[in-house]
C-alpha cells in the first residue's frame, strides 16, 4: 500500500532515514582508528526500491566505503566536514519527501471529509 498511496516518496523517505544512521554512524566513528566511512548511493538504492527490490537489501546493495581525499595514518577514511555536508544535504532530502508525504495525506484527509 505504501507504494501505491505515496509512490517514490514512500521509498525515498524509508531510504533516506537508513542514510541519516549511516552518516551519523560515521560521524560518531571520526576518531575511531580503521573505522571506514560507508554512504548509501541513494540514486541506485532508489532505483533498486523502485523495481520491487525489499528496503534493506536495496541499501545494502548500494552501500559504499568512501574513498577519502586525506588519508589518516590510523586508517580512519571519515572526513568530518564531508560527512556533515552529506548529513545536511540528506536532513534537506528527508524533510522535503517529508514535506511530500503529509501534503499527500492532508489531500486525502481532506477529500475524506468532502471538502
Amino acid at each position: 500500500m505504501n507504494e501505491t498511496l505515496f509512490g517514490i516518496h514512500g521509498a525515498a523517505l524509508e531510504l533516506r532515514s537508513q542514510r541519516m544512521g549511516l552518516l551519523a554512524s560515521n560521524i560518531a566513528n571520526a576518531a575511531t582508528p580503521g573505522y571506514k566511512a560507508r554512504d548509501i548511493d541513494f540514486a541506485a538504492a532508489l532505483n533498486a526500491r523502485m523495481n520491487g527490490v525489499d528496503a534493506d537489501r536495496a541499501t545494502g546493495m548500494a552501500t559504499l566505503y568512501r574513498q577519502p581525499v586525506m588519508s589518516s595514518l590510523d586508517g580512519n577514511t571519515v572526513e568530518l566536514g564531508m560527512e556533515q555536508v552529506a548529513f545536511s544535504e540528506n536532513a534537506v532530502g528527508y524533510s522535503a519527501t517529508l514535506s511530500f508525504i503529509r501534503g499527500r495525506v492532508d489531500t486525502i484527509t481532506r477529500a475524506l471529509k468532502g471538502e
